[in-house]
């Protein structure tokens, strides 16, 4: 936001005035004071362009009276308000309204006046907004105090050049067993999670963000149009769980003006640039676009912009494409800095072809792809290996991970395509029904409660017990045990091994004989022991 306009240099404070006729000098001083203030006022005509509001609704403001002013500069209204011109017509400007409510006390009304400001829509940056919960103008909502900024930054600022760019290699570890060991994420990547509503998009990105309370990672949350009481739910999980002061909210109400909302994402980029820009690694989620699309589209129609597919504006593709653009690695001469971006979109009924699901799926670098009838029949996190797609993938899979996943996705697939045959009927040979068997084990190493991200040598020791079979025997109700008391026991047994994985991401072969001996002593604790033979009884 704009800063408050500086003193006049004639009249001084209170406070200064007081010290002044206090001090030494006594009166003389003081008014040596103000004849050196006004020896440094340049004094002459100034002109300013003077707009007045036509009509205003609905967060818009349609002005009169301003030819000089620039696409995307903010303007300020004469209650203090402020608002970004989006459309330049010959005789009229469409303005995006940022503060209070349409008319009444304390808003916008018709005939108000309005000036140009010659500048464009800033945020405050800085490590001042660790972990704060702000607006999407950098104004504290959380009533600890006014936000410290080191800077104010513009909220659209251009992706960084291809030769500025360096290769996506590094993992970003999100505690989500499906995701790491199937579609591994990297620090400069652009992820989309799509799915229909309230089946856990938002959770995997909580998740993710959980996860990096061990990492060195800045973490973003973007609500855009959510309701209050998602909020709260998200930002209780990820100030309890994860690191606090590493993390910063951003959130435009519902109930807020449209402009805010489409705004935040922006404004959240800029903030997260801060850190990439000075070598350091930021991961944003934002939730989600499908919102910030529909906010879109209702400005364009209020502005009386000429509607497309959908009732979407045409520009509706690039508006998304130049800000998912500015997620990157930077090349060592830039700092080798990352911003990572997991965008978040709300399909209807699964339908993936719609205008802007399919739109974020062609500018993203893979997607998650969350399927309804799987989260209705208990399968959380509900992510369908067969749309899902990582166009990074291995590149960036920690080398653990990779080598023991290796043909994890694939046995997955089988075990999907055969359970459905056998479904029809028949009693299926011995070697259908031990790969039956493994996939069951594969499904229930998959799923995963809520807020509880796996560490790194978690993840590697459950997909090396179950490539190894070590998870076969035990019955299926077994597996839940198995996974919970884990961390306890690699924690006591094999610290060594953990903290190698977890600063590495490499297992060397006596490493992993030493695990797999630790996962086969507590997999034999859980098998049951066979119900003993029946005596025959003399005749």
């Amino acid at each position: 936001m704009m800063t408050a306009p500086e003193e006049h240099p004639a009249t001084g404070s209170a406070a200064d005035a007081e010290a002044e006729r206090d001090g030494a000098g006594g009166a003389g001083a003081w008014l040596d004071a103000a004849r050196s203030r006004l020896d440094g006022t340049v004094l002459g005509p100034a002109t300013a362009q003077l707009g007045r509001v036509e009509e205003v609704g609905d967060g818009i403001a349609l002005l009169s009276g301003l030819p000089g002013v620039r696409l995307d500069e903010l303007l300020r209204f004469e209650g203090g308000q402020f608002g970004f011109a989006q459309v330049l017509d010959r005789d009229r400007v469409g303005c995006v309204l940022l503060d209070a409510a349409d008319g009444g006390q304390g808003g916008v009304g018709a005939g108000d006046a309005v000036t140009g400001t010659g500048d464009v829509v800033r945020v405050p940056v800085g490590p001042g907004l660790l972990g704060r919960i702000v607006d999407p103008l950098g104004r504290p909502l959380d009533g600890l105090g006014p936000i410290v900024a080191e800077a104010l930054d513009t909220i659209e600022r251009p992706a960084p050049a291809i030769a500025d760019r360096d290769l996506v290699t590094q993992p970003v570890q999100t505690g989500v067993m499906v995701i790491d060991a199937l579609f591994a994420l990297g620090r400069g990547q652009r992820e989309l999670i799509v799915g229909d509503r309230a089946i856990g998009k938002t959770a995997l990105g909580i998740d993710t963000i959980i996860n990096q309370r061990d990492s060195d990672m800045i973490c973003l949350y973007v609500a855009i149009g959510q309701k209050n009481a998602s909020v709260r739910r998200a930002v209780d999980a990820i100030f309890q769980r994860g690191a606090r002061e590493r993390c910063i909210v951003v959130v435009a109400e519902s109930a807020g003006a449209p402009g805010l909302q489409w705004i935040a994402p922006f404004a959240a980029f800029t903030m997260a640039e801060y850190f990439r820009d000075r070598g350091r690694h930021a991961l944003i989620v934002i939730d989600d676009l499908s919102k910030h699309a529909a906010s879109h589209r209702e400005i364009a129609l209020l502005t009386r912009q000429s509607p497309g597919r959908e009732a979407y504006p045409g520009d509706v593709f690039y508006v998304h494409a130049r800000l998912l653009e500015r997620a990157a690695k930077l090349s060592a001469e830039k700092g080798g800095g990352s911003l990572t971006a997991l965008a978040i979109a709300e399909t209807d009924a699964g339908n993936l072809s719609a205008y802007i699901p399919t739109n974020l799926i062609s500018i993203t670098d893979g997607q998650i792809v969350l399927d309804a009838k799987l989260f209705h029949e208990g399968h959380k996190p509900a992510v369908d290996v067969g749309t899902s797609v990582s166009r990074v993938g291995g590149k960036t899979q920690a080398r653990a991970l990779r080598d023991a996943a290796e043909s994890l996705r694939l046995d997955y697939a089988q075990f999907l395509e055969l359970e459905t045959f056998t479904r029809f009927g028949g009693m299926p040979d011995t070697r259908v029904r031990e790969q039956l068997t493994h996939g069951a084990r594969i499904r229930a190493i998959l799923g995963q409660p809520l807020h509880a991200p796996l560490r790194l040598a978690e993840e590697v020791s459950l997909v090396l017990a179950l490539q190894t079979g070590v998870l076969d025997p035990l019955p299926a109700e077994a597996i839940a045990a198995f996974r919970a008391g884990l961390p306890a026991a690699l924690d006591s047994q094999a610290p060594a091994i953990v903290r190698a994985l977890q600063s590495t991401g490499k297992l060397d072969p006596a490493d992993r004989d030493a695990l797999l001996d630790i996962l086969m002593h507590r997999a034999r604790t859980l098998t049951p022991a066979p119900a003993p033979a029946a005596k025959e009884t003399a005749g």
